[in-house]
């Protein structure tokens, strides 16, 4: 059974690990961040996702699954790290480097090496560069492997889908891609898909700049149906009674680790081509300010209103806050002083450090929003705030921006 070492223990490397260790798989995880080490080693976690707190405590109990700062030598490397997005919307790929050089002195001859991470198109053929350069002795004859398997899983589905979804392998070479290819037959079901590493790079990135597209066609609606006083979501469930018509529904905007970032990366590659995914990401980045704009035009009928502000997740029933514009739009609330904000995230116990430091916010509980607010705006359809009651909401100014109070 092979031996894999996991680089980065966040919302796919921890899913990936622990699920490889309850195959079978000898498993070693590493992440960067000491506390995140000391919580999973002692068999917890430090994300939220349904069910692998049981699949982690399994994995470290049986053996199969050990936990560290530092790397260990493998058959395995799997590249699980952040790809954020620096100033001007331009991709970071600095912890995939800094892992490729991390790993180098472990490599051996007929090692496998996968990034999972979205990248930018070219990044897996960096990584044979950054190799190259640093273990010269790794020739064309006696080298390793490398491949792109980018992750196409859904937070609140992750541990299923890492096994039922159909995956995409791209190698920099044939025999890197049959290798990578052989090795997630080992426990996937879905199918597996076989092409170069720039294709599966690009692949990931058209997926999720397909959805935001889409997003952006139903935002946009949401914006001329308010100027021309019509229900966007009456229009929207009309629209999509013809049979080859299937409008998203419109919300606060775009967030998440994909989704919100991913088109950036395509943008970054081909500025001239990349016309309507550009547009299309900036009607998405452009809807928090439209919602907070719609606040401040309630809130000045109030000489100091209470401002409910219901979800920060970026998306429902998920503890997941990143690239979230719920937390955009409260803290543009809160910094522009707009009235006393209380926040209610049923999924989280503190306000995340973008807004702790902040003046005039609270964390509160459902009851006590919805018993002290003036204005009561729902961000996110958790599925707390769809049970509410309406005789709750009467003498309220709601702003709905998810449409399930209609």
């Amino acid at each position: 059974m092979h031996r894999v070492c996991v680089i980065g223990l966040g919302y796919v490397g921890l899913p990936t690990a622990s699920l490889l260790a309850n195959k079978g798989f000898k498993v070693h995880g590493v992440d960067a961040n000491p506390k995140v080490v000391e919580t999973i080693a002692r068999g917890d976690i430090h994300i939220y996702e349904p069910d692998l707190d049981v699949l982690v405590k399994s994995a470290i109990n049986s053996g199969n699954l050990t936990i560290s700062g530092e790397l260990v030598q493998a058959d395995i490397f799997i590249l699980a790290v952040p790809t954020p997005l620096k100033a001007k919307q331009v991709p970071d790929i600095s912890y995939i480097e800094a892992g490729t050089r991390a790993i180098a002195p472990y490599l051996v001859p007929g090692n496998l090496v996968i990034l999972e991470s979205t990248s930018p198109v070219g990044t897996t053929e960096k990584i044979r560069r950054w190799v190259q350069e640093l273990r010269p002795d790794l020739t064309a004859e006696n080298s390793i492997y490398i491949a792109y398997c980018p992750e196409r899983v859904l937070p609140g589905q992750i541990l299923k889908e890492l096994v039922s979804n159909p995956r995409i392998v791209g190698g920099i070479d044939p025999a890197s891609t049959e290798t990578a290819a052989a090795f997630y037959k080992e426990f996937v079901s879905g199918e597996i898909f076989r092409t170069d590493a720039r294709t599966a790079e690009l692949a990931k990135l058209a997926e999720n700049a397909f959805r935001d597209v889409n997003i952006a066609f139903a935002n946009e609606l949401s914006l001329i149906c308010d100027r021309l006083h019509i229900d966007v979501w009456e229009l929207i469930e009309l629209a999509n009674h013809h049979p080859r018509v299937n409008i998203l529904e419109p919300g606060a905007g775009v967030g998440g680790h994909c989704v919100a970032v991913d088109p950036w990366f395509i943008v970054d590659a081909a500025p001239v081509e990349a016309k309507l995914i550009r547009t299309a990401r900036e009607v998405n980045d452009s809807k928090p300010d439209y919602v907070v704009g719609k606040v401040k035009e309630r809130a000045a009928k109030f000489k100091k209103p209470v401002i409910a502000c219901l979800g920060l997740a970026f998306k429902a029933n998920v503890d997941d806050l990143r690239q979230s514009p719920a937390v955009e739009i409260v803290r543009q609330l809160t910094i522009e002083q707009v009235g006393d904000i209380l926040v209610v995230e049923p999924h989280i116990t503190t306000l995340p450090a973008t807004l702790t430091t902040l003046n005039n916010i609270q964390l509160t509980n459902l009851s006590t929003a919805l018993e002290q607010a003036d204005i009561v705006v729902l961000l996110v359809a958790h599925q707390a705030f769809l049970d509410v009651e309406r005789s709750r909401l009467q003498d309220k100014i709601i702003i709905d921006t998810r449409g399930v109070w209609r």
